[in-house]
C-alpha cells in the first residue's frame, strides 16, 4: 500500500526545473565583463548560487544541452579571449624629498631620499606633534 500521495500538498515548495534554452539566457546575460550574477539571477527570479552553478557548468561544458543552447543565446554576445593591453610606463621614483620649514626667522631646509618615504613621514609626524 502507498501512502505518499502524488499531488504536492499546497504546504509543500516543489522543486522547479528549467530548460536549458532558459540556463543559456541566463549563462549569456552573466558573461558581460561587469555583470552582477547576483543581479542577473534576480532579474530572472532564479537564486544566485544557482545561475553562478549554470555559468561555471557552462565553462567547465560539464552541460551538453546547456552548452548546445548556449551558442544560440550568446550570438550577439562576443567575447574575446584575451585582449592585451600596454601599460603606461611606470614613472621613475623622485630622486629625494625635499621639506623647507620655516618658523619665525628660522628656515631649515630638508632633503629626505625618496626611497624612504615611509620614514621620512614618520619623522615629520614625530616633529610635528
Amino acid at each position: 500500500m502507498n501512502t505518499i500521495s502524488k499531488e504536492v500538498s499546497p504546504g509543500r515548495r516543489r522543486r522547479r526545473k528549467h530548460n536549458a534554452e532558459f540556463k543559456a539566457q541566463v549563462v549569456a546575460a552573466c558573461r558581460p565583463a561587469g555583470v552582477s550574477i547576483a543581479a542577473v539571477a534576480m532579474a530572472h527570479g532564479v537564486n544566485a548560487n544557482l545561475a553562478r552553478r549554470w555559468v561555471l557548468a557552462a565553462e567547465r561544458g560539464d552541460i551538453g544541452q546547456l552548452a548546445s543552447c548556449e551558442s544560440a543565446a550568446t550570438d550577439t554576445v562576443v567575447r574575446p579571449s584575451f585582449v592585451p593591453l600596454r601599460l603606461p610606463s611606470a614613472e621613475p621614483a623622485p630622486a629625494d624629498i625635499r621639506i623647507e620649514l620655516r618658523r619665525g626667522s628660522t628656515t631649515i631646509n630638508v632633503c629626505w631620499p625618496g626611497a624612504a618615504a615611509a620614514e621620512c613621514a614618520a619623522w615629520m609626524r614625530e616633529l610635528l606633534r
